[in-house]
C-alpha cells in the first residue's frame, strides 16, 4: 500500500509539473517530495490507527478428552473419525459384566436387609408381648409376697417362707426391667430410619445408585453435538478414570467463532459491532465480511498466579497483544475450510471512516498475494 501510494502521488506530482509547466529546481522538488512524505505518512497513520489490522489470526474451537468414568476394557468403539455426531451418541463401549454384576449384588443385598428390618417389627412385637408377659408375673409375685407378710405379721408365716416369696417377687421385678430394656432396643433398631427407610437398606439404596452409575458409564457418548478425530482407541485396551489418560478427542461444533491478536495502540478502535473483513491464505483472491463480537478483557501475558516467590521487574516486562472475538456474516459453507484455519483481519471503526477506503484496497491486494508462495 505505501508503495502504491507513493507512486501514486509521484504521477500526480509529475502531472501537475507538465500540465503547469512547473521548472523543476532546488525548491519545487524539495517541496513535492517533502509533501509527499507528509501526505502520505499522515494517511498511513490515520488508516493505521483508526482501521487496525492484524495478521495474527485463528479460527478457534473447543475440545473435550474424554476420559472413561470407570475402569474397563473397551468392548466396541462404533463411532467413525472426522463423522458428525448428535449429543448422545456412542462413542466406546466399556464391558459391563463386572459392572452388572455389582448391580444384581447389591439388589440381593438389599431385599435381604428388607427382610431383616420386617424380621425388626416382628422382634419388637415378641418383645412387647415379652413385657405383658413379665408385668403380668411381677404383679403375682407382688400379690403372692403381700400375702405372705400380712400372714407374717399373724404368725401364720415363718421368716423364711417370707423371704423366700420377697426374692421370687425381686426375680420378676428384674426380669419385667429386662423385657423392657429389651422392648427399648428393638423400638431404636425398628426406628432408626432415613427418608423412611432403614439404615442399612438406605445405605444399600445408596451403593445400588452408585452402581447403577457405573453401569450407566459403561457407555461413553457425545457430550455435545460434534465429532471424533484420529481415533486410535480400539477394542481391547484397558480404559482408566484418570483426567491425565483420555481415550479420545471430541471437537464440538459450535458457534464459530474467529480470533485476531491486535496491538495495544489500536485499543480505542476496536468495539463490539465494528464491521471487519477477513482474508484467509486458504482462499487467495478473496476478502469476507464479518464484525467485531467482544474485545477480550483481559491480556495473557500480564496474569500472575500465586507462588512461593516474589514477582521482579521482568514480570512486567511484557507487551501482549488484545485478543478480539469476531464472527462472519458471510456463508463459507461452499470453500473446504478446517477448524483452525488462519485468517488475517481488518476492523473499520467510525473515525475518519473516508481513510478506511486505503485499507479495504491494501487488504484486497494483499489477498491476491496469497496466490503467491514458494515451497523449498
Amino acid at each position: 500500500m505505501d508503495l502504491l501510494l507513493v507512486m501514486t502521488y509521484a504521477a500526480l506530482c509529475i502531472a501537475i509539473f507538465k500540465i503547469f509547466n512547473i521548472p523543476l529546481n532546488k525548491w519545487t522538488v524539495p517541496t513535492a517530495v517533502l509533501g509527499g512524505v507528509v501526505l502520505v505518512g499522515t494517511l498511513i497513520l490515520l488508516m493505521n490507527y483508526n482501521h487496525p489490522f492484524t495478521q495474527i489470526g485463528n479460527q478457534v474451537f473447543t475440545t473435550t478428552p474424554i476420559v472413561s468414568g470407570v475402569r474397563g476394557r473397551v468392548i466396541e468403539v462404533p463411532v467413525e473419525p472426522n463423522q458428525p455426531l448428535k449429543k448422545g451418541d456412542v462413542l466406546f463401549k466399556i464391558d459391563p459384566e463386572p459392572f452388572a454384576a455389582e448391580v444384581a449384588k447389591v439388589k440381593a443385598k438389599i431385599k435381604e436387609a428388607s427382610q431383616g428390618a420386617l424380621g425388626l417389627e416382628s422382634n419388637l412385637v415378641e418383645t412387647k408381648a415379652a413385657v405383658e408377659q413379665a408385668l403380668a408375673e411381677r404383679d403375682k409375685a407382688l400379690r403372692e409376697f403381700q400375702r405372705y407378710q400380712r400372714g407374717f405379721d399373724k404368725g401364720a408365716f415363718t421368716e423364711q417362707q417370707l423371704d423366700t416369696r420377697r426374692q421370687a417377687y425381686k426375680a420378676s421385678q428384674a426380669a419385667l426391667e429386662v423385657a423392657y430394656a429389651n422392648q427399648e432396643q428393638a423400638e431404636i433398631a425398628l426406628d432408626s430410619e432415613i427418608g423412611g427407610e432403614n439404615t442399612q437398606v438406605a445405605s444399600l439404596l445408596a451403593e445400588l445408585r452408585q452402581a447403577e452409575f457405573n453401569l450407566e458409564q459403561t457407555v461413553v457418548t457425545a457430550p455435545t453435538d460434534g465429532y471424533a478425530t484420529q481415533i486410535a482407541l480400539r477394542p481391547g485396551v484397558m480404559a482408566v478414570p484418570l483426567p491425565l489418560a483420555p481415550v479420545m478427542t471430541f471437537i464440538h461444533t459450535e458457534e464459530v467463532l474467529y480470533t485476531g491478536a491486535f496491538r495495544q495502540n489500536s485499543l480505542q478502535r476496536l468495539k463490539t459491532g465494528y464491521e471487519a473483513e477477513f482474508l484467509f491464505r486458504a482462499i487467495p483472491g478473496r476478502v469476507f465480511k464479518g464484525e467485531v463480537k467482544e474485545v477480550l478483557p483481559a491480556i495473557g501475558e500480564s496474569q500472575i498466579q500465586a507462588r512461593g516467590q516474589l514477582l521482579g521487574t521482568d514480570a512486567l516486562k511484557t507487551n501482549g497483544r488484545v485478543f478480539v472475538t469476531l464472527k462472519l456474516t458471510e456463508d463459507l459453507t461452499e470453500f473446504d475450510l478446517p477448524m483452525g484455519t488462519a485468517v488475517e483481519v481488518a476492523v473499520y471503526s467510525d473515525k475518519f471512516s473516508h481513510v478506511s477506503i486505503m485499507r479495504k484496497v491494501l487488504i484486497r491486494m494483499k489477498s491476491w498475494q496469497n496466490y503467491l508462495y514458494l515451497d523449498h
